[in-house]
């Protein structure tokens, strides 16, 4: 089978991998639940493809994630629920739906105004589906948790749920801290993680009204960890040795010139 454009050859190759007695032992034995991790971890991929700015990468990624979005709708389709043409036609119509702007009778909007209007539309549409209805329904629960919490915040706020000063938010993280602290004193581990947790949530909403993305900006802290931890590691083994080798406070000092030389690079 020669690989091809179009997206019915795609379709073919799913169709033959879940073919009983001829297709892919490996796929036959999947279902919604075994290939969600997979999916899950493809968006991801496509989210570092872009991140570096590597387009080849990107358009490979982007074919990874179709095959999640066909092998699904395959599963659906042995079922006798749905197939890859009907989720093609649900996004189609939603797109069509949420932009009257554009296909409708709503004209010469501005950004935020278009804002306003999906958010209207979409909160209609939820309102016919099953599932939590409240100011706070909707948002899913495997979504990541910093994404989760902000997503929560984000509906909460819009109701008058919120601080008006980021100021105010420090302070709620200093008491979320020493609420940590306390229970650290008091030797109660469990409780300790509660506190963390409330901590994290107050961080993000913290981000929130910074216009900060917490995702990105604790990817942010994780390259620049990376890359420190790399001069460490470099330095070390200009030496001969190896960081299990090193003491802390060794590791601590050149982690100090690793900032400093970053600091001292920014313009």
């Amino acid at each position: 089978m020669a690989p091809s454009r179009d997206v019915s050859r795609l379709l073919e190759i799913m169709a033959a991998l879940r073919t009983p007695g001829t297709g892919c032992p490996w796929d036959l034995q999947q279902d919604f639940a075994s290939i969600t991790p997979y999916t899950i971890e493809e968006a991801y991929e496509v989210a570092d493809a872009i991140a570096h700015g590597d387009l080849s990468d990107l358009r490979d990624e982007l074919g990874d994630l179709l095959l999640q979005v066909v092998f699904h709708a395959r599963l659906a389709q042995e079922q006798g629920a749905f197939d890859f043409g009907g989720v093609v036609e649900a996004i189609t119509a939603k797109m069509i739906r949420r932009h009257p702007h554009v296909f409708g009778e709503a004209r010469d909007l501005t950004p935020d105004q278009v804002k306003a209007l999906w958010g209207e539309i979409k909160a209609a549409e939820k309102r016919g589906k099953p599932g939590p209805q409240g100011v706070l329904g909707g948002v899913p629960l495997a979504m990541p948790a910093l994404t989760r919490a902000l997503k929560l915040q984000q509906k909460a706020g819009k109701v008058g749920f919120d601080w008006n000063d980021a100021r105010a938010v420090l302070a709620k993280i200093r008491e979320e801290i020493d609420e940590v602290e306390v229970e650290l004193d008091a030797g109660r581990a469990d409780l300790a993680e509660a506190e963390l947790g409330d901590l994290m949530f107050v961080v993000v909403n913290l981000a929130r009204h910074l216009k900060a993305e917490p995702e990105a900006a604790l990817r942010g802290a994780n390259a620049k960890f990376e890359r420190r931890f790399a001069f460490i590691e470099a330095a070390l083994a200009a030496e001969g040795r190896k960081p299990e080798q090193a003491t802390l406070a060794e590791m601590d000092a050149l982690w100090t010139q690793a900032k400093a030389g970053e600091k001292a690079a920014t313009p």
